[in-house]
């Protein structure tokens, strides 16, 4: 049977009615053709289709028909992944001078993730159990990149250094009850930025990650605390940070033998992650060159994303993938590390994956190449050949970040473009 009907004499919800009726309705909105597929947690690294369908992912496969989709995107030559987690930064922003905690140090998130390929990222304790509903209201709830995060043990988070360092502020049950109330949002629990030698605020930190059922995350701003000793005191999947940090207030990783120190070999064999955390100082050659050579990796890409690393040496996730291929990695295993590793390492697996039925957070990527600078915390240097770069970012179904023009609806001649 042969069905005609002028469009404009129809209502929308008619339309509709008719396509269904007569199978006019396209299965999926949004078509991703002909890229090579990079989807660790699936065991997929080849050219194939991904279909988004009510902002999820409804199929990845060869050769999905171009029909059936609402709209195609085309990805031939370039690289399609799950959108990138980065499980440190600092994102509470707000009016508050000199601090990070609902302060200007922090940052805005859409304004730098979506231009990067990352869709989720996890704030590394700038709030406590004190100030996370103002975090909560002030930027996770209006922000279009999902955020998740630590709650800092500190009651008012990364606030400065007085409160930081008051151990009335740290209250296990008040942080484990702020967690338990919210974990869909929130991960676990941040120790860092204490001064004093008493192990009670660790203890407190580790007994409220306990209590709500999550992971500790540690920065080393600890100086009173030995390395050894932190990594004695966390459990297996717990995270540290700065990992390849060279500074005063931390012994380093690699020993006067220029080798991995043992017990933080053994402590990664225990289940102790251990995330980048570059940051604007905590990223030294002289340690990730000597951890590299003997392919010691870290689990997850944390940026340390704030107001001063994102004009440093780190700049932003693809910037520090990149600077790990240089490294050695490739690029299979550093989108591993950017997706399903800081999913699991947030508890989070619904997350940084193209399984059918998930969420559909997915980069389009190119590589570019030539040489490439990259430089650490402290002003050295090293060159790579290949460098990373975000076509298209596509948050939730929807595309939100579009630097080549891939998903506009038109092309449009320019002038001269004839000759």
């Amino acid at each position: 049977m042969y069905f005609w009907v002028k469009r404009k004499s129809l209502t929308a919800a008619t339309l509709l009615l008719l396509s269904c009726d007569f199978g006019f309705a396209q299965q999926y909105d949004l078509l991703i053709k002909e890229g090579h597929v990079i989807d660790p947690a699936n065991g997929i690294s080849k050219v194939m289709d991904v279909a988004v369908r009510k902002g999820n992912i409804a199929k990845v496969a060869e050769a999905i028909p171009e029909p059936d989709a609402e709209k195609v995107i085309y990805a031939r030559g370039l690289y399609v992944a799950p959108g990138f987690i980065d499980t440190h930064t600092h994102v509470f922003v707000g009016s508050e001078a000199n601090v990070f905690a609902n302060g200007m140090n922090s940052v805005s998130p859409d304004d730098f993730t979506f231009r990067s390929g990352v869709t989720t990222v996890v704030d590394a304790g700038t709030s406590g159990w004190k100030n996370f509903p103002l975090f909560k209201r002030q930027v996770i709830d209006l922000s279009k990149t999902r955020i998740l995060a630590f709650l800092n043990i500190t009651g008012g988070g990364m606030t400065g250094s007085a409160t930081e360092q008051n151990l009335e502020e740290m209250n296990a049950d008040s942080a484990a009850k702020v967690i338990r109330e919210n974990l869909e949002t929130l991960v676990g629990v941040k120790i860092g930025h204490y001064l004093g030698k008493d192990w009670g605020p660790f203890d407190k930190a580790v007994a409220a990650a306990g209590k709500s059922g999550t992971p500790l995350f540690v920065e080393c701003h600890l100086p009173e605390y030995s390395l050894a000793d932190q990594l004695a005191r966390m459990r297996p999947g717990d995270m540290i940070t700065h990992t390849f940090e060279n500074i005063a207030e931390r012994m380093p990783i690699i020993g006067e033998d220029g080798k991995v120190r043992a017990f933080v070999r053994d402590a990664r064999m225990r289940g102790i992650l251990f995330d980048l955390g570059h940051g604007g100082a905590g990223f030294w050659f002289d340690q990730a060159i000597p951890a590299a050579k003997e392919h010691f990796y870290p689990d997850t890409f944390g940026t340390d994303l704030h107001r001063f690393s994102m004009n440093s040496a780190m700049k932003d996730m693809l910037h520090v993938m990149s600077k790990f291929m240089a490294l050695g990695l490739t690029l299979d295993e550093v989108i591993l590390r950017g997706t399903w590793n800081p999913a699991k390492a947030v508890r989070h697996q619904e997350l940084g994956n193209l399984g059918e039925g998930k969420v559909a957070d997915i980069v389009i990527l190119g590589v570019r190449e030539g040489k490439f600078g990259f430089v650490d915390s402290a002003g050295n240097s090293i060159q790579g050949n290949k460098k990373l770069e975000a076509e298209l970012t596509i948050r939730h179904g929807k595309v939100v970040w579009d630097l080549n023009g891939m998903a506009a609806k038109n092309q449009l001649r320019t002038f001269g473009s004839e000759k």
